[in-house]
């Protein structure tokens, strides 16, 4: 870590998690969710910085990266659904489907990321994509 003074870290973080979590949401705030192209930039700029995401993982505390992660992924499809939709509120099964895949997602990219050194990041992307509820596609990927 940067030599800084800790008021100063605690100034801009609560804490550590808080720091992880700023550093995965920057990361993520730049990808397209709902493109696979994108998706898989991002997913391969987590394989690129490995030992940070690595670390995340392997901590399991209350704070845990895979529940950022969840919450910042489910907080996006929704908003993307609501905007695509137009309302303010969406049905209990796409709400529910949403949260099932995004559990489903960072499950499986947290599996890749640690264990699997031979499947591409396009491959793992298109078939998240490709496992999405018919719920969801009809909402994403109905043409306009």
């Amino acid at each position: 870590m940067a030599e800084i003074e800790r008021p100063t870290f605690y100034y801009h973080f609560k804490d550590k998690y808080d720091l992880v979590a700023w550093i995965f949401l920057n990361d993520a705030y730049d990808t397209d969710i709902i493109s696979a192209e994108s998706a898989a930039r991002g997913m391969a700029k987590m394989r690129q910085e490995f030992i940070f995401y690595k670390r995340a993982y392997d901590d399991v505390s209350q704070n845990a990266l895979w529940q950022y992660m969840l919450e910042y992924f489910v907080k996006r499809y929704e908003l993307i659904a609501k905007e695509k939709l137009n309302t303010e509120i969406l049905d209990t099964q796409l709400k529910y489907s949403i949260r099932l895949y995004c559990y489903g997602c960072v499950g499986i990219t947290k599996e890749w990321l640690l264990r699997d050194n031979t499947i591409s990041a396009e491959t793992v992307v298109k078939m998240m994509f490709e496992s999405m509820p018919d719920v969801m596609r009809l909402v994403y990927f109905a043409k306009e």
